[in-house]
């Protein structure tokens, strides 16, 4: 964004000196300390103590008066050019602090025009009050529904044949009502969160007038919603007080937090340290435009975390840092303030408490330690007087580790209630829109003149820009800070955490969306039965030759016409269970029984948490049997998002023991024993770290060493730094250790004990789990003065200067700190990525010890690990008074700022000395290499999602196998952010396949369910995804991606996890799954077609939003190969058997209407109408959908390849629907004209010589033949044939025959009085009965018989393997054990079959974290690529080739066993032929071929700051 500032010129850009008199030359010497915003812990003198307690005392004796007024802006001032491809459809916002609004932003009223969304949020679906007309309007939408509806208004006239039209209505009634209490239990959960969000607390500014927003006008329908809650209140609290026996005397906790909430906040909280406490409050400075005699904060700030003992220790320690030489103090800029020092301040505003739904936009707010953000706000001051803040983003990305974002330089000076009333300002903002990492605005306001020698000067239009690193984000925390006062800029659904996420959808299963073709055919069915209904008896009644006239006195209708159109309505009564409203029904208890049995699956709990397997949406539990792609993200997910130090390289010397996942892999596939290995290994670990904890308490009794802590595992490490192995390597492992204590950011939190506590909160895992090792080998980070680190080294604190700080970013990769060292040194001591690193070393020396560390290094990183290198470098003082001047001029711009340090910052990180390399396991969650590996043999394709760094995920996909050494990586990135270079590449990776991106491919693709060859993957970051989901882009990105094996999406946004996860979904027509722990996640949980959310221990956000909710990623193996295979595979069956069983009974219906010229009468008694669809049949078909099993648990983990007939949808489909309705067609044939024939030729008698042919005793030999088939047929579809399903058959039979004897034993039977005696004492029903069952199911137990034979499925295979005892090794396993049974000895490592041409990784050096991927032949591969070129080593030179790296070159200087070592050189020795033989190069052999020398490019930069600097 481009913003104009008032006053400034290219040439003020770095310092105002000239304007005010001062000599440039005097102002150009560096502070003592030049950090860039980083957490720092600062003890304030004794004075602050004795000054707050002079304030507290003289608190209330201050009468606060004056007059406030307002300064209206300079007409309309020019906005700043705010340009974003994402605001279309949004306009940007002016918000307004202490001025009027123009006249252009007011309306007839004077209100303001623009409406600025609320702050309460709602992400549930209903409301108490839209609940029932939605959800009715919901449920209305399935066809099904409404047809039935229909029957029911239909059946009410009597003139249809309805025998009791209100019974008819009980179904509907029934499963309307129970799917409206499935969705309340569900909704209730999101809204029970909501209230609870909105109303939280937080200290918004109170008793002024926020111009922005219009309290009177608020609408009729939120004052009526208003009134009736404080009326409903106003009772509750009544008829507590009247039936409470103490009345008064007791207290109500609700009423206690309304008044909080609601009253002025006190003088003093109660609920923060008082004045009396021993904490250090902070101590404002002056303001230095005007001056104050009070210092008053109206709003108690919180005690940091820092003892007395430790502050007293801090403060009265001697430094024994060396004197900085004499400089004199370089002139500081002024950046204005928004604060107008005549304006007079009313004094009457107050922060208080008040809940987050009553935020507004425009309004102050001041947020303390440890509390959420609850708006996006743009930061004004805070407690560090450097105007910086620290926020945990756990809740937008996943990360746990801290962001600084910082106070706006012009509003430093606002600190109190007064201030910001004092203020007058506009803030100029772009619109709302969903992207996390931008921001642009700009503050502006009439800067006063100070010019005592022109009092009468005009002020001066000033202004600032606004950036993301100003913005504090909705959702956000607040880590180590005592206070962060600023202004709301976004509130509620326009704040950045509710555009990502999306509205809640309302999922329905893939099988219950196919459902409704099913019964739309039978519609059609239906629709031709009846219309024949309807011609026949039209047609019968308008001939006169027959028999009707002397039976039928007269008709309904007046004409044919209209009796046949009559009988067409009346036939959709009587067959109106083609299409069953009992299998609606049904289908709910089936889904609502497999959701309880998930959750009471023990082998899902996880007690850590104390959470099971909770479904919350209880209708998509058969979409978990389809899933085809799973999205997942990675931090919280994949990981614990907890790095542990393992090994180390110091001088050419490797320590450290370790057995990682990702070596188990390794020599998995190498045909060792994993198991023997590890357990070797970790005993050995266990023994090592016994006697490094004992050699490190005897060399020194370090308080702060905690045994549980210890990671890195080390004793030849103790025993060097003791002397062991000489001077040489204790002084290199000391210096080591050092430099790990001292280039950070890490703040340190001291919790009192003895002995006292230390934790580490830094802006990376990484970075707290190295300065937690030093911690443990004696060096210790024991806290941060003003300007410096205090390390205790052994026992001996001292003090180290901060000079400067230079970050690292994803386009610098590494970090550097310049140190003052006690004895008066400057050092520089830089880490980072090793080939970042390598290509700043000096050049021609050390070479001996490149090659070494290089060779460790790649054996730590094909462990799994993370490799970083540590180098330093000595400064002179000349040289660092030199480089600090340009470093000043390229922090004060404006112009450019970053890119102008990044140069200088190159300029110094040049001739570095290598001092060793780190090696830090990021700890997968339990289980997850496994489970991926067995989901990846169901056939399911895993996505990462995350939004960590791209070298990150790398790792994370080699530890937990989505990545091998076989692949081919492809690192998509666009460098210029053009479609035109992203279609380029997209063309010419897609053409390694030999596609183009037709439409005739996608077609292909979505027919191909195939898992891709495990020979490519893709890594793509946030700014090239961008383009390529661009319409023009996205079915070629979808095409290639399809190729390849896995896809990790590396710094994406919450919508961007959202609209890859619509892409594959909408793309490929496949069921989508994401799984994700943070409310990041929540976009693409709602978006996928089944969302899971993990219970893990940082929030429940992603849960609350999900349809299924596990403790561990390890769980989904179970929820999906055993729960959602099985749920699919019975709902496929239960679906089919239901049409079939209506098939039997409507169309023996139908048979007998041909004899009686369809006067739609019924053969049938209305009570077999009624039981047949809810106890003759249904108890079979729901207990096959609840409990059938084709195979047990255990042995659908151990062959996950059963999974697959659910990712090619084969349990549900169309040709399977027909065959079951022919089968029923044919069934029903049998069934009536069984019965028929028995009566054809004559009738039968009782021995009382009563007949047994009228239609309801008729309808006996029908009925119970056609149950009998009904539930034998569902029996031979069932797989398990235990105790329970052969009674509820054998029950469900025997019931028509008890309900027959009973029922027609009683004259309330009618006609039907008897009918059973009757029937059943006859011969011929029995004969007839048996032969119409064998004739009926006799062609499908052939058919079963035949296909299990000759032509089984996978199933049927492996359920005769488990009859043969191929499975009796599962009998004794726990079922969260069982993994797929593999053959013994496995095949070479595919490093053997390594590329034969040569070829190899094109991608970033430091993207090929671990394992050096041999590139498999495609056409994309140039063999023209130099493969020696490295990422920021463009003027390096190759050393000769004998200078490679061999792993036959032991190290001699120290002799001792190293197992952990010496078992990964044994599993690399046994892949190093193939690399040689390849010509692949190894990332040891890459790293020990880069020198580096000074840059002519860096000098040439500095000399263009000099140039800007005197233009």
């Amino acid at each position: 964004m481009a913003v104009q500032f008032a006053d400034d010129s290219e040439s003020h850009d770095a310092y105002e000196a000239p304007q005010q008199g001062i000599n440039r030359t005097d102002t150009e010497r560096s502070l003592p300390t030049k950090r860039q915003r980083w957490a720092t812990t600062r003890a304030t003198g004794e004075q602050a103590r004795s000054k707050r307690l002079s304030i507290r005392n003289r608190f209330h004796k201050r009468n606060f008066s004056g007059s406030s007024s307002s300064v209206g802006p300079k007409g309309d001032d020019a906005k700043a050019d705010i340009d974003d491809e994402e605001h279309s459809g949004h306009s940007s916002r002016s918000i307004y602090f202490n001025i009027d609004l123009p006249p252009s932003a007011r309306d007839e009223e004077g209100h303001p025009k623009e409406q600025f969304a609320r702050n309460k949020i709602r992400t549930s679906k209903y409301t108490a009050l839209s609940f029932f007309p939605k959800n009715l309007w919901l449920q209305f939408h399935n066809i099904a529904n409404i047809y039935f509806l229909f029957i029911i208004l239909l059946s009410i006239g009597y003139i249809f044949g309805a025998a009791n039209p209100g019974l008819n209505a009980v179904p509907l009634i029934v499963i309307v009502v129970i799917t409206a209490i499935k969705d309340a239990i569900e909704d209730t959960r999101r809204t029970l969160l909501d209230n609870e969000l909105n109303n939280s607390p937080v200290h918004r500014l109170m008793g002024w007038t926020n111009v922005n927003t219009s309290g009177d006008k608020v609408s009729l329908w939120r004052r009526f919603k208003k009134a009736n809650t404080r009326g409903l209140v106003a009772m509750w609290r009544l008829l507590k007080k009247m039936t409470s026996r103490k009345g008064s005397q007791k207290s109500n906790p609700v009423d206690a937090y309304v008044e909080r909430a609601a009253g002025t906040r006190p003088s003093v909280d109660e609920n923060r340290m008082s004045a009396l406490t021993e904490r250090m409050s902070y101590q404002s400075a002056r303001t230095p435009n005007r001056e104050r005699d009070e210092g008053l904060e109206l709003t108690p700030v919180p005690s940091p975390r820092q003892s007395r003992d430790m502050t007293s220790k801090t403060m009265s320690r001697t430094s024994t840092r060396q004197a900085v030489p004499d400089t004199k103090t370089p002139y500081k800029r002024e950046y204005g303030s928004i604060i107008n020092p005549d304006r007079k301040a009313a004094n009457k505003a107050r922060f208080q408490k008040d809940y987050w739904k009553n935020v507004q936009v425009g309004d102050f707010v001041r947020l303390y330690n440890e509390e959420q953000i609850p708006a996006d706000i743009v930061v004004l001051s805070t407690s560090d007087p450097d105007g910086a803040c620290y926020v945990e983003t756990k809740n937008l990305d996943g990360e746990t580790n801290l962001k600084v974002r910082q106070a706006l330089r012009c509003g430093q000076n606002v600190k109190r209630a007064r201030d910001c009333e004092m203020t007058e300002f506009n803030i100029e903002s772009e619109p709302p829109h969903a992207n996390l990492y931008a921001y642009s605005g700009v503050a502006r306001w009439q800067q006063q003149s100070r010019d005592p020698f022109d009092p009468d000067a005009l002020p001066t239009e000033k202004a600032e820009p606004i950036s993301s690193n100003n913005l504090l984000l909705r959702g956000c925390s607040i880590r180590n800070t005592e206070w962060v006062l600023g202004v709301v800029v976004f509130t509620g659904p326009d704040t950045k955490i509710m555009l990502n996420s999306g509205l809640t959808p309302s999922k329905r299963a893939k099988v219950s969306r196919d459902l409704n073709w099913n019964v739309l055919y039978n519609f059609i069915v239906l629709f031709c039965m009846c219309l024949v209904a309807g011609f026949v008896e039209g047609t019968y009644w308008a001939e006169s030759n027959t028999t009707i006239t002397f039976f039928e006195i007269n008709s309904y209708g007046a004409s044919p016409a209209l009796d046949g159109l009559i009988s067409f309505w009346a036939a959709i009564v009587l067959y109106q269970n083609l299409v069953p409203i009992s299998l609606y029904i049904s289908l709910e208890m089936v889904r609502t029984l497999q959701a309880f049995f998930i959750y009471s699956d023990t082998s899902m709990y996880y007690d850590k948490v104390d959470y099971p397997c909770t479904p919350k949406s209880w209708n998509i539990s058969d979409d978990l049997g389809q899933i085809e792609y799973i999205f997942s993200d990675k931090t919280g997910t994949l990981t614990q998002n907890s790095m542990e130090f393992k090994k180390v390289s110091v001088n050419g010397v490797p320590y450290g023991e370790a057995y990682t996942e990702a070596q188990a892999g390794l020599q998995k596939r190498q045909g060792i024993d994993v198991d023997a290995e590890a357990k070797e290994a970790r005993t050995q670990i266990a023994q090592d770290k016994i006697k490094m904890l004992t050699d490190l308490r005897s060399l020194h009794d370090n308080p702060y060493l905690r045994d549980e802590q210890l990671t890195f595992v080390a004793p030849d490490f103790i025993a060097d730094v003791r002397g062991d192995a000489g001077e040489e390597q204790k002084s290199a492992n000391k210096q080591f250790m050092l430099a790990l204590a001292l280039c950070h950011t890490v703040i340190t939190e001291r919790t009192p004990g003895n002995p006292p506590t230390l934790e580490f909160k830094a802006q990376s895992p990484d970075e707290a789990a190295l300065v937690g090792t030093a911690r443990d080998c004696g060096f210790t980070v024991i806290g941060r003065t003003n300007d410096g680190i205090i390390v205790n080294i052994m026992g001996d604190e001292q003090e180290f200067t901060v000079l400067n700080t230079l970050e690292f970013n994803s386009t610098r990769k590494r970090m550097s700190a310049i140190m003052r060292m006690p004895d008066g040194k400057i050092m520089l001591f830089c880490k980072g990525a090793d080939s970042i690193i390598y290509s700043r070393l000096k050049a021609q020396e050390q070479e001996e010890l490149r090659v070494t560390t290089a060779e460790h290094l790649e054996m730590f990183a094909r462990e799994g690990l993370r490799t970083l290198c540590i180098a330093q470098k000595e400064i002179s003082e000349e040289e660092y008074q030199a480089w600090n001047k340009e470093h000043d001029i390229a922090a004060a711009s404006l112009q450019n700022r970053d890119e102008k340090l990044e140069v200088v910052s190159d300029a110094m990180e040049q001739d570095l000395t290598l001092l060793g390399g780190t090696a830090i396991e990021d700890r997968l969650q339990d289980g997850v290499p496994d489970t991926i590996q067995l989901l990846g043999d169901a056939g399911i394709k895993l996505w990462v999602l995350t939004g960590d760094k791209v070298e990150t995920a790398i790792n994370i996909g080699f530890s937990c196998n989505l990545l091998n050494n076989d692949m081919e990586l492809i690192t998509f990135k666009v460098e210029d952010e053009s479609l035109e270079t992203a279609d380029e590449q997209l063309s010419k990776h897609l053409a390694a396949f030999g596609m183009t991106g037709s439409n005739q491919e996608l077609l292909a693709a979505k027919k191909n369910h195939e898992p891709p060859a495990p020979t490519h993957a893709i890594i793509i970051d946030g700014d090239s995804l961008k383009l390529v989901l661009d319409d023009r882009l996205r079915q070629k990105f979808l095409l290639l991606c399809k190729q390849c094996k896995s896809v990790l999406c590396c710094r994406v946004s919450p919508a961007q996890k959202a609209a890859v996860v619509r892409m594959v979904k909408s793309g490929l027509d496949v069921i989508t799954l994401s799984i994700g722990d943070g409310a990041n996640d929540v976009a693409m949980i709602q978006e996928a077609d089944v969302g899971i959310g993990i219970a893990g221990e940082e929030g429940r956000q992603a849960v609350m939003s999900s349809d299924f909710a596990i403790g561990q990623f390890r769980f989904l193996r179970r929820l999906l190969l055993v729960h959602g295979r099985w749920c699919y595979r019975r709902m496929g069956e239960c679906i089919a058997n239901f049409f079939y069983k209506e098939i039997v009974w409507t169309f023996a219906l139908f048979w007998y209407s041909i004899y009686n010229n369809f006067d739609c009468s019924y053969v049938f008694d209305y009570s077999y109408i009624i039981l047949y669809n809810t106890l003759f049949t249904s108890l079979v078909v729901i207990f096959l959908g609840v409990s059938d099993q084709d195979v047990s648990d255990k042995v659908s983990l151990a062959v996950p390849q059963l999974y697959r007939r659910g990712i090619e949808r084969k349990e549900w489909t169309q040709p399977k629907f027909w065959i079951y309705m022919f089968d029923g067609l044919y069934q029903s044939v049998i069934c009536y004209f069984m019965a028929h024939l028995v009566f054809s030729p004559a009738t039968f008698n009782t021995e009382g010589g009563i007949q047994v042919n009228d239609n309801t005793r008729f309808g006996i030999y029908i009925g119970n033949a056609a149950v009998i088939v009904v539930n034998f047929y569902i029996l031979l579809n069932t797989y398990r044939w235990d105790g329970p399903i052969l009674g509820v058959t054998l029950f469900s039979i025997l019931l028509i025959f008890a309900w027959t004897g009973i029922y027609t034993s009683f004259t309330v039977a009618f006609q039907f009085y008897q009918g059973g005696a009757q029937v059943y004492g006859q011969l011929s029903f029995w004969v007839q009965t048996l032969v119409t069952v064998i004739v009926a199911l006799l062609p499908s137990f052939v058919y079963k018989a035949l296909q299990k034979v000759y032509f089984p499925k996978d199933a049927d295979i492996i359920r005769e393997q488990v009859q043969q005892g191929h499975f009796k090794y599962l009998d004794d396993m726990d079922p969260g054990e069982v993994a797929p049974l593999r053959e013994k000895k496995l095949s070479a490592s595919s490093s053997d079959n390594s590329s034969p041409n040569g070829k190899t990784f094109t991608g970033q050096e430091d993207e090929r974290a671990i394992y050096p991927p041999s590139v498999a032949p495609t056409q994309s591969t140039s063999a023209n690529r130099n493969p020696h070129s490295q990422q920021g080593s463009d003027d390096s030179t190759p050393m000769p080739i004998e200078n490679r790296v061999s792993f036959e070159r032991p190290r001699v200087s120290i002799d001792r066993p190293r197992p952990s070592f010496e078992r990964m050189r044994s599993s690399m020795d046994r892949l190093r032929p193939s690399f040689e033989a390849s010509g692949d190069l190894t990332s040891a052999s890459r790293l020990t071929q880069i020198q580096s020398s000074h840059k002519p490019s860096a000098s040439r930069s500095q000399s263009r700051l000099r140039e800007e600097q005197h233009s």
